[in-house]
Order: structure tokens, then sequence, then C-alpha cells
């Protein structure tokens, strides 16, 4: 490119940067709707999974059927646009962003609380632990068992205070979501139950 006058080198740069980034991105599993399929398909997502499970004690098929309700494993997942006059395209409602689509002013607070120091939304290894964090923190705040997927949707989505003062009540809309996540969960977890021994690397892939 050294003969290519300046703007269109720069044009030409700015062109493989948006393709370069556009790559970055991780396409989301083909099967939603399997648990097994979906650790098949993403090397590597079953032993983040795990390594969240045991640090946060949340079970994984609970972490998992949150994630799919809130992003449906889109790396770059967020908020549709409001809209102005109701055709333009106006701010988004929120900066949720990612696979976990966590508030900035959350995943800080996540970061500094676990120490996992500079941590991404739109990786997966990283969502998949704020949402056993957050899983672990409403355990104690709000006195929900971990395998309670139900509850734990509801302070997930409602914040721990907005939980506790039972914000969902009036939200019947937010309770039929939280049941459809409910259902996932369990559905997760007994066709995890089915593979979970063949996702296991064997013990020589350790080193």
């Amino acid at each position: 490119m050294a003969g290519l006058p300046v703007t269109l080198k720069g044009l030409l740069y700015g062109f493989i940067s948006l393709f370069l980034l556009a790559g970055c991105a991780t396409a989301p599993p083909e099967n939603l709707n399997d648990i097994c399929q979906i650790y098949r398909d993403k090397s590597g997502w079953y032993d983040d999974s795990v390594n969240a499970r045991s640090q946060w004690s949340s079970p994984i098929p609970v972490m998992m059927a949150i994630m799919h309700q809130e992003s449906r494993f889109e790396s770059t997942a967020k908020p549709p646009r409001t809209k102005i006059f109701g055709f333009i395209p106006g701010p988004r409602p929120s900066s949720s962003y990612g696979y976990s689509q966590a508030k900035k002013e959350t995943w800080n607070g996540y970061m500094q609380s676990s120490g996992n120091y500079g941590a991404d939304r739109d990786d997966f290894d990283d969502a998949i632990d704020f949402i056993g964090w957050y899983n672990s923190v409403s355990v104690k705040r709000c006195s929900i068992k971990k395998d309670d997927a139900y509850h734990l949707y509801l302070a997930y989505h409602e914040g721990h205070g907005g939980f506790n003062r039972r914000s969902f009540n009036n939200k019947a809309w937010l309770k039929t979501v939280a049941k459809k996540v409910s259902a996932r969960s369990k559905r997760y977890d007994a066709q995890l139950r089915t593979c979970a021994k063949s996702l296991k690397k064997p013990w020589w892939h350790l080193f």
C-alpha cells in the first residue's frame, strides 16, 4: 500500500479493521435447546461452566438457562434501541451487553468483588462466572436456594433490592419468563446428566 494516497490507505485499513473485528464475534451454538450439543459445539464452554460452578456453587443448568434467556448465547447482544416518533432509532434503554446482559455498573461491581479485573462481557468464561457470582449473592442476600432457577432469575432481572421488595409481584410477564427459565434449567439438568462424563477432558489433556 506504499504507493496509495493517504486517504485511500486510511479507508483500506479501516475496512480491514472492521472485517477483523467482525470475525471476532462468536456465533451462538446451533442447537440452543440441548445443553449437550451446546457444549460439544463450543469447545471450552463446559470447562468454563465447571469452573464457575466450583467457584460460586451455582448449578450449571441454572447458569446456562439464565444466559439463554438473556442473550440466546449471543456474545455481543444488546437491548433493542428505543424508537423516537415510532420509527427513528433512539438510544438503548440500558447499558446491558454480552452473554449475560450485565449492565456496566453491575459488571464493575462483579470485577471488584471477584477480583476478576479485566473481565469482558463478550467473553463466555467471564460471563458464566458473572452469572455464578450474581447467583451466589442472590442466595445470600435474598435467601434463595441455589438450584431455584425461578426465583434466581427474578433476582437477576430485578436486582437484589428489587427482589426483596417483591417488585416482580405486579409483573405477570416477568413471572412467565421466570417459569420458562426454570423449565429450561430442569431440561438442561436432565440432558447434562446424560453427557457430563463424555464432556470431561481426559487427564492427559491437562498437560
